[in-house]
Order: C-alpha cells, then sequence, then structure tokens
C-alpha cells in the first residue's frame, strides 16, 4: 500500500538508508541478429515480383508522362528493399561485424522456419512470403487486360 511520507519525514521517523551499489558493468541480454532467415532467393523474388508489376504496367501504358512516376516507384522499390538489405549486415555494437547470414536455401527446404506462431515447412513459409507479391503481378495483368479489352 502506498502512503503520504512527508508527515514521517517531518516527524523525524523516517528511515536513512544507505543506497544500494550499482555495478557499472554493460551487459548484453540479447544477441544482436538482424537477418531475417529467409533465403535471400525469396528476398529476390520477392523483389522480382515488384519490379515486374512495373515492368507489365510501364510497357503496357507507355507514355511520356509516366517515366517519371515509373522511375520514382522504381527507387521507392530499389530503397525498400536496400534499406533492409544493408540493416542486415551493420555491426553489432559498431564495433564487431554481424557474423549472422540468412539461411541457404538447402538448410530452409530442410528446416523451414520459426516464426512466433510455430514452426513452418518451407512451402508454407515460401506461400506466406510470396503470395502478396505474386497478387500484386496479377493484379498488374489484370488491369493490362482490363485496359485493353475496354
Amino acid at each position: 500500500m502506498s502512503k503520504h511520507v512527508k508527515d514521517i519525514v517531518a516527524r523525524g521517523e523516517a528511515r536513512i538508508v544507505a543506497a544500494p551499489e550499482v555495478r557499472a558493468e554493460v551487459r548484453h541480454q540479447v544477441e544482436v541478429d538482424r537477418n531475417f532467415e529467409l533465403p535471400a532467393a525469396l528476398y529476390a523474388a520477392t523483389a522480382g515480383c515488384f519490379f515486374a508489376f512495373l515492368a507489365i504496367t510501364g510497357i503496357a501504358f507507355a507514355s511520356p508522362g509516366l517515366a517519371i512516376p515509373m522511375a520514382i516507384f522504381a527507387v521507392f522499390i530499389v530503397a525498400a528493399f536496400g534499406v533492409p538489405t544493408i540493416w542486415t549486415r551493420l555491426k553489432k555494437n559498431g564495433l564487431e561485424p554481424n557474423d549472422t547470414s540468412p539461411m541457404t536455401t538447402g538448410q530452409f527446404g530442410e528446416y523451414g522456419i520459426m516464426t512466433h506462431t510455430g514452426r513452418l515447412m518451407p512451402r508454407d513459409a515460401a506461400i506466406q512470403v510470396l503470395i502478396l507479391p505474386v497478387l500484386v503481378v496479377l493484379w498488374g495483368l489484370a488491369a493490362v487486360t482490363i485496359a485493353a479489352l475496354v
């Protein structure tokens, strides 16, 4: 329970104790692991799907007015996939090199991947990673097909 201590201090009934000693050593309780464990092939396939969408729509709707927006989209895709790539290679604590690396395709095929909700088999993990990028490509194909037929 809590109570006001001002009156206890004022009456002189408060007990003063020495502050506990604190050790000044640095503790690292968590191992720094910046990689996402998925193989580079899945990462490249995801980026490739987004670039495929740009290529499909850029070729189908080619006009000089779309050159700059398509270039901006390409820069955003490069940034969206480049920054995490750089982040995985950063040094631990600013000093030690990051010695972790993503799984190889063989390791991924053999073990799958551990997620927050449990282990995923390689096929299931690949489906979860690639479903949105593949749907984006299919969306681009559908938009191009509709524009060609209308």
